[in-house]
């Protein structure tokens, strides 16, 4: 019966122009196909990393400085985030240093009158000369060093309400500071780094049913909680089926051997492609000439800080294999007494025995033999 099934599976295909490697066709047993005869530019709209490649144009613009500073600050890399840092410091006392200046210039510090001792004149700021001096005690103000020497004194209010905004303004900056710092180092997308998805997908038949199957696994040692896997179809154009534009499809998927509030090891997320699939009517010919593109998502929680994580990747035709299998990774080590996981082997795949028409044809196929 098995025979009388894949003979009758292969005459769906017979005037496809692709083969499957290590799939019986009727013009040759075992023909090997050339990925470069047949090679076609791939479009995708989320890259293997999860970045999307969906730019944004003409968007409007209701965010304001301060929170866009703040977003950019906590997205970009640390050393951008340093530099924005240093700098914001330097200007700030450079611009009330210049204040102070200016203030210290107009009553007369600087003139030589200013070092008398007279009992009726009294500087604004003492011990200030030059700029460098009123840079120096712009200083002192933001960072409360107060050393004594530089101080205000009462014959000028301007320099009293300039040290007052100088201070309230530093309290501000720090308190963004402060907000940057911590979301930058208690944000999960740093975490979604050691989240690895295998490099191609795989459809064959389990437990009699067509499937597709792909692995994700964890290279950290504390644990993701609550996991969940979704999946969606985003782009689907072949001869026997076509997507509309912009679409997304879900698809049902299920966790292979792991319950979804624990993550113990690489775990194999399954989609069965039966009648409410989307993949249901696509053969193999179909999907190597065809453009698909699925994205998977994985979320859970972080153990360690219970903060959500999202991890997203996306397969597109020449990175599903149609007649696959992934190998096994998770073996005992009976001597050490501890199981050895290979993450070189996440995304290794190894030939197995499928039909190469579509789900649909293959039960329909199935219904007449029986």
């Amino acid at each position: 019966m098995a025979e009388a099934l894949r003979k009758r599976c292969v005459e769906f295909d017979q005037d496809a122009k692709l083969v499957i490697p290590g799939v019986y066709h009727p013009r040759n047993k075992y023909i090997q196909h050339n990925s470069q005869k047949y090679k076609t530019s791939y479009r995708r709209a989320v890259f293997k990393n999860g970045e999307f490649n969906i730019p944004h144009y003409n968007s409007a613009k209701n965010f304001s400085i301060l929170t866009t500073w703040f977003i950019t600050m906590v997205q970009t890399r640390w050393r951008w985030t340093i530099i924005n840092f240093t700098m914001a410091y330097i200007l700030n006392w450079l611009f009330f240093g210049c204040l102070y200046w200016i203030i210290a210039t107009g009553h007369g510090d600087f003139s030589k009158h200013a070092d008398l001792n007279g009992t009726k004149w009294m500087p604004c700021i003492r011990n200030i000369y030059n700029f460098t001096s009123s840079f120096l005690f712009s200083i002192e103000v933001d960072t409360t060093v107060a050393y004594g020497h530089r101080k205000i004194t009462l014959a000028c209010s301007a320099a009293v309400i300039v040290m007052c905004m100088q201070c309230i303004t530093s309290s501000i900056f720090k308190s963004f500071m402060v907000g940057i710092l911590f979301a930058k180092l208690t944000r999960p997308k740093a975490r979604t780094q050691t989240i690895i998805f295998s490099k191609h997908a795989v459809i064959n038949s389990r437990n009699n049913k067509m499937c597709f199957i792909f692995r994700v696994g964890d290279i950290r040692t504390s644990r993701i909680l609550n996991i969940k896997a979704l999946m969606y179809v985003i782009r689907m154009d072949t001869d026997k089926d076509r997507l509309d534009e912009f679409e997304q499809v879900a698809l049902n998927v299920e966790l292979d051997g792991c319950e979804s509030t624990f993550f113990l090891w690489p775990v194999s997320v399954i989609h069965v492609i039966d009648k409410n699939s989307p993949l249901y009517n696509i053969s193999a010919p179909d999907l190597l000439t065809g453009n698909i593109e699925i994205l998977v998502v994985f979320e859970g929680i972080i153990e360690s800080t219970g903060q959500p994580v999202q991890a997203r990747s996306s397969y597109t035709s020449n990175e599903i294999k149609w007649g696959h299998r992934l190998v096994k990774m998770v073996d005992y080590d009976a001597g050490k007494h501890l199981y050895n996981v290979d993450f070189s082997k996440l995304g290794v795949t190894e030939q197995y025995d499928t039909p190469l028409c579509s789900v649909s044809e293959y039960e329909s196929v199935l219904s007449e033999i029986r």
